[in-house]
């Protein structure tokens, strides 16, 4: 006679795999939030990884600042990134960070001791390749106006697929700045979108390269900035190579 199982038998092996399944199934809603919500915190730290300045690559990248600055602060972002907004502009529901770029251009760039190179990470959806795109056209022929451009375009920004970042609303965005012509802009993509896609894809893999995961990250010195971190830990790392 085969022994006999129980109803209670029965549910000691359901229980625990039923509790396995919901907690993947979570882990699984979380990991898609994360995603959605496109940015670092700063609250998780990247794997260790010697970084210094010297070892980024800044020939043809965007900047702000003195060529011969002392220090150099290198970003990498997604213009769909509401991480990077906090960062560099603020005013995200949500994210409890105020900017830091705004006074680290007043206090150390203005005053020449400081460089901010922009790099790309664009990794959320397709419009942050097509402003990826865009940024390396206007840096190209409007270099004096690239950084104001990228403040209209975060001042822009809204939700992850809410509409702006097509190559159409950067367009008219690029029409309400005085000094540039969005027809110029237009056709300087289009002639040269592959070499311009070609330092787009580098500037991700470089950046993973140093052990950035997310958007925003930095590189200033020998220290890696993950994530919308406070200003302290900019002035912190930038007065230790003044």
């Amino acid at each position: 006679m085969e022994p006999t199982t129980s109803v209670q038998d029965y549910s000691k092996l359901y229980i625990p795999v039923a509790i396995i399944i919901a907690g993947v199934v979570i882990g699984a809603f979380v990991m898609v939030g994360l995603s959605k919500s496109g940015g670092n915190t700063g609250g998780e730290q990247p794997p260790q990884v010697a970084v210094d300045i010297k070892d980024v690559k800044t020939e043809g990248d965007p900047y702000i600042g003195k060529a011969n600055a002392p220090v150099t602060l290198v970003l990498w972002s997604d213009f769909q990134c509401p991480f990077c907004k906090a960062v560099e502009i603020g005013g995200v529901q949500g994210i409890n960070v105020a900017p830091s770029i705004p006074t680290l251009v007043k206090e150390y760039v203005d005053t020449g001791k400081l460089k901010i190179v922009f790099k790309d990470y664009a990794f959320l959806s397709e419009d942050s390749t097509t402003a990826a795109l865009y940024g390396r056209a206007v840096w190209a022929l409007y270099p004096s106006k690239y950084f104001e451009w990228r403040e209209a375009m975060y001042k822009a920004q809204d939700e992850e697929h809410g509409g702006f970042g097509d190559a159409a609303s950067i367009l008219a965005l690029i029409g309400t700045i005085p000094g540039m012509d969005a027809n110029k802009v237009k056709a300087n993509v289009a002639a040269n979108t592959a070499a311009y896609q070609a330092k787009i894809d580098a500037d991700r893999a470089e950046g993973t390269s140093f052990g950035i995961q997310g958007t925003p990250g930095f590189i200033t010195g020998k220290t890696l900035i993950p994530g919308a971190v406070d200003l302290k830990t900019f002035t912190d790392a930038i007065d230790s190579q003044l």
